[in-house]
């Protein structure tokens, strides 16, 4: 059967892929940023993953205010980088797992959550920075990709608690799939930060600190977070971070973690980044 081995959280900065692209990766600023990714990159190489589900927003490229699904699964065969107004990214197509996908898909659907399914979709930094930052720069990426957008962008947004919900319910998905198949989970988004108003710049070190933590163990205390406390504390957009509780809840009652990253500032928020691996229990 399929199997979910492992859960990578990242933010998906949008200036890390122009850094990426234009061979900025070493510089001052931006080489202490990539080199908390190195050893992931090693790890990831090792591992040879076929499937990632990556969980992700759409930054207004492929979804628009005439249509706002809660979550969406990508159910295609490809998917080209976006062009989100300077030109698309000059990294691979994207490579769905149709199969699996539509497995997930009806699973989920009959597991009671409704899904919009997507069979075409371009792609933003959402999804291809997380891909540039653990993969690097290939003629070709190395694993297959289920798209899994998250509406994080206007209210209402799904609780911690729901996402959590619907991560178990992809692992329920994935451990019912006949084919033997090495898939990962990647939660990304976040930290904390805020676009616009009087709180425009916001960094909370401790509180993204003390979500990384939550989200290693056997604690499920991150599912109950309120959103006016990601709104206080991590700013308007550190809501992304339910993102990562979709990756926490796939990998099981407890986790383990392999790597851990966290860097201010980049561009105005923080970089963080967590491998975790599900601990089985007997």
């Amino acid at each position: 059967m399929a199997r979910i081995t492992a859960g990578v959280g990242s933010s998906h900065v949008p200036l890390l892929g122009v850094a990426v692209d234009q061979g900025k990766t070493e510089d001052d600023y931006f080489g202490p940023i990539f080199q908390g990714y190195e050893w992931t990159k090693r790890w990831e190489e090792e591992q040879k993953p076929d499937v990632v589900i990556l969980v992700f927003n759409d930054h207004a490229t492929a979804f628009d205010m005439k249509i706002v699904p809660t979550f969406a699964i990508g159910c295609g065969e490809r998917y080209k980088p976006a062009d989100e107004g300077w030109g698309p990214r000059p990294v691979p197509d994207v490579e769905g797992h149709a199969d699996l996908a539509w497995h997930i898909a009806q699973s989920l659907i009959l597991d009671e959550f409704d899904m919009t399914i997507i069979n075409e979709m371009d792609v933003d930094h959402g999804l291809t920075v997380p891909m540039s930052m653990m993969f690097g720069t290939p003629d070709r990426w190395p694993v297959k990709v289920i798209p899994f957008a998250v509406n994080v962008v206007t209210y209402p947004v799904p609780t911690g608690n729901r996402c959590w919900a619907i991560g178990e319910a992809i692992r329920r998905a994935v451990e019912s799939f006949p084919e033997d198949l090495n898939v990962q989970i990647w939660g990304t988004g976040g930290m904390s930060h805020q676009l616009q108003g009087p709180r425009a710049g916001l960094l909370n070190r401790e509180w993204d600190n003390q979500f990384m933590d939550a989200l290693i163990g056997d604690s499920d205390a991150a599912r109950r977070i309120p959103h006016i406390e990601y709104l206080r504390e991590t700013g308007s957009e550190g809501i992304e971070m339910v993102m990562w509780l979709i990756m926490r809840g796939a990998l099981g009652k407890e986790t383990r973690c392999l790597h851990r990253h966290y860097h201010i500032p980049c561009s105005n928020t923080a970089i963080g980044h967590l491998v975790l691996e599900p601990v089985e229990t007997g």
